[in-house]
């Protein structure tokens, strides 16, 4: 009778572990930590709540998307991410997703999962909605210094995430019919190891990383192999973000390569090798100007800009007729 009870003690011990796991077991390259549901929600019963956005106003936003129905505002300088059912409604009836961040910038989801990054703490935060409340499942750390932009690639079906100031591009996978989330592989670029890189720009299979020093890089996605480098002057060195609309690039700036911000614009070239010759539009008159206009999106048949430095004006609406911008709209 003793040697059956010390038999089944160790098995009795492990049920018991599994079910007050209250989560997902997985395992994944890159060790990702799990979250459990306790952890993810400050409920007693471990179960998804939803928390109203307290702040009538944005604080340095960097991200506005749409991800299937829900709209998202990475609201960077508030340490959040809200989401809303309409662009309408008051910042007041935001949800937020997160208030566990320290200076995220963007966020994407494939529709099952979302992907956000948390800068300051060099994490990838990997949530779900679940009862309309989003639950944090799984998180990454040490991705690379400062992971400053993240996107999912319908095409390739991955998301990719990349490491501010070190030339590092992460890419992670959803593992088929699950909402696991696995870190496949790291690809990386030399040349941009210690420079300021704030966002890239995918197009078919090649990826675009816009100039933190002296030149745009156009590269293979698949192995980030530099296919061309398109010089630009020194006022407009530490770009934000690139765009392709229409027929022409549109890039917003933040920074000289000194880094002031007094040269903070939006530009347009119909050609990124004019850029060395100073040949392109300056268009940040098409808004308000003076300010520091920040990453650009589009969904629901516009386009979008967020900016900083000016106050009251953090969100634009704008749309691109025939190569025209047209019906800019202060939204926030």
């Amino acid at each position: 009778m003793k040697k059956k009870t010390f038999f089944l003690l160790p098995i009795l011990c492990l049920l018991l572990l599994v079910a007050g796991g209250a989560g997902f077991w997985f395992f994944s390259a890159g060790s990702p930590r799990y979250i459990r549901a306790s952890e993810a929600v400050s409920s007693s019963d471990a179960r998804p709540k939803t928390k109203t956005n307290l702040h009538t106003s944005l604080s340095v936003p960097s991200c506005i998307t749409k991800i299937g129905t829900d709209y998202f505002i990475v609201d960077t300088y508030h340490d959040q991410i809200i989401c809303s059912d309409s662009l309408t409604r008051p910042l007041v009836e935001w949800q937020v997703v997160t208030d566990q961040i320290s200076r995220g910038h963007t966020i994407a989801g494939d529709g099952a999962v979302y992907l956000a990054d948390d800068t300051e703490n060099d994490r990838i935060l990997v949530f779900e909605k679940k009862d309309g409340a989003f639950l944090l499942t799984q998180e990454f750390n040490d991705i690379g210094t400062r992971p400053h932009y993240v996107v999912y690639d319908e095409e390739t079906e991955r998301f990719y995430a990349y490491s501010s100031m070190t030339g590092e591009l992460y890419v992670f996978l959803r593992l088929a019919d699950s909402s696991q989330v696995v870190l496949e592989e790291i690809r990386s670029i030399e040349k941009l190891n210690g420079i300021y890189v704030r966002s890239f720009t995918i197009m078919g299979d090649e990826i675009y990383f816009v100039s933190g020093n002296s030149t745009i890089i156009r590269a293979r996605l698949s192995d980030l192999s530099i296919l061309e480098e398109y010089p630009v002057p020194a006022e407009i060195a530490g770009m934000i973000q690139l765009e392709k609309i229409q027929d022409y690039y549109y890039i917003t700036v933040s920074t000289d390569l000194t880094g002031s911000q007094d040269y903070a614009t939006i530009l347009r070239t119909r050609d990124l090798h004019s850029l060395a010759a100073g040949e392109y539009e300056d268009i940040y008159s098409c808004f308000v100007g003076g300010g520091t206009p920040y990453y650009m999106g589009s969904f629901d048949g516009h386009y979008y800009l967020t900016e900083h430095r000016i106050p009251g004006c953090s969100i634009w609406q704008f749309d691109v007729i025939e190569n025209e911008i047209a019906n800019v709209t202060l939204l926030y």
